[in-house]
């Protein structure tokens, strides 16, 4: 359930804030007049992430076994690289996302109120699409016949939306780049679950090989059905019984992901060439000046 919650707190965390962007600047700029379409634009984005994840869930019920895994192994894989490139993204846009939605809403309000309702829709549909699908993804993973996953992702949304009002009304400051990096770290981890999970599926609809093949198995220890074996489940998508396969996966994907991810910002190689650049650009400019 935790896994869940954190996915519905960090994806509707982000939605929260580009709606307190647009809405706050709006707001202050004494444009008022067009908070009407932007609402517009955001319940449709609303509308059209539920309705995309009411039709993963009731659509793939129509299908055969094989179908149903098949579908779910390849969703649960695009979506872990959905929200890997989402936390990537969020990284490193993060203290710069104010000004983008700022330029992109001037242009807007220049056009006219087709394009207000087009930028609002965009800026949060696809987050809404994003958290549809790996939620969507996480709770299959996760979910043990009952209604724990869901409530947790329903908890995390809520929380966000609440967090998204304080920080509006001034009432709460936090450092956002700190806690995009935790959830964000936490975030892969699960998606590491997710990722191994689809694999599963992968193998149980016979489009991968090794189903046989497990890596251990030690469900008499941490028994599925336990209070500890439901919590490392619904936290990490844990599987007493892995096979080979999804163990080399989940190792493959978390191991450097998370290294690339928690490294500092600025360390890589491309960034010392390009500063190099711009040192010896100065230093050009000034002899010649």
């Amino acid at each position: 359930m935790f896994g869940n919650y954190l996915i519905g707190l960090r994806e509707g965390l982000e939605a929260s804030l580009v709606v307190c962007i647009l809405i706050a600047y709006l707001v202050k700029t004494g444009r008022r007049d067009a908070l009407k379409p932007i609402w517009i634009g955001i319940g449709v984005a609303v509308g059209v992430a539920l309705g995309f994840g009411a039709g993963l869930e009731f659509g793939s019920q129509e299908l055969t076994f094989e179908a149903q895994e098949a579908l779910g192994g390849s969703l649960s894989i695009l979506a872990v690289g959905l929200v890997t490139w989402m936390v990537f993204w969020m990284r490193r846009t993060a203290r710069h996302l104010k000004a983008e939605l700022h330029g992109k809403l001037d242009a807007a309000l220049q056009m006219g109120t087709g394009a207000l309702v087009a930028t609002a829709f965009l800026a949060v549909g696809r987050e809404g699409l994003e958290t549809a699908l790996f939620v969507w993804a996480s709770v299959r993973a996760s979910s043990d016949g009952s209604y724990a996953p869901l409530i947790g992702v329903v908890l995390g949304l809520l929380t966000a939306v609440l967090l998204g009002w304080l920080f509006y009304r001034g009432a709460l400051k936090i450092n956002l780049a700190k806690f995009f990096t935790w959830t964000g770290g936490m975030l892969v981890v699960v998606a590491a679950g997710v990722l191994a999970y689809g694999v599963h599926d992968l193998q149980e609809a016979r489009f991968l090989g090794g189903l046989a093949d497990k890596a251990f198995d030690i469900s008499a220890t941490v028994p599925p059905d336990s209070w500890y074996g439901t919590l490392l489940k619904g936290v990490f998508n844990f599987q007493p019984d892995p096979t080979v396969l999804q163990v080399t996966v989940w190792a493959l994907y978390l191991i450097p992901t998370l290294a690339l991810f928690l490294a500092p910002i600025g360390s890589g190689p491309s960034v010392r060439v390009k500063k190099q650049k711009a040192t010896d650009e100065k230093a050009e400019a000034e002899a010649s000046a």
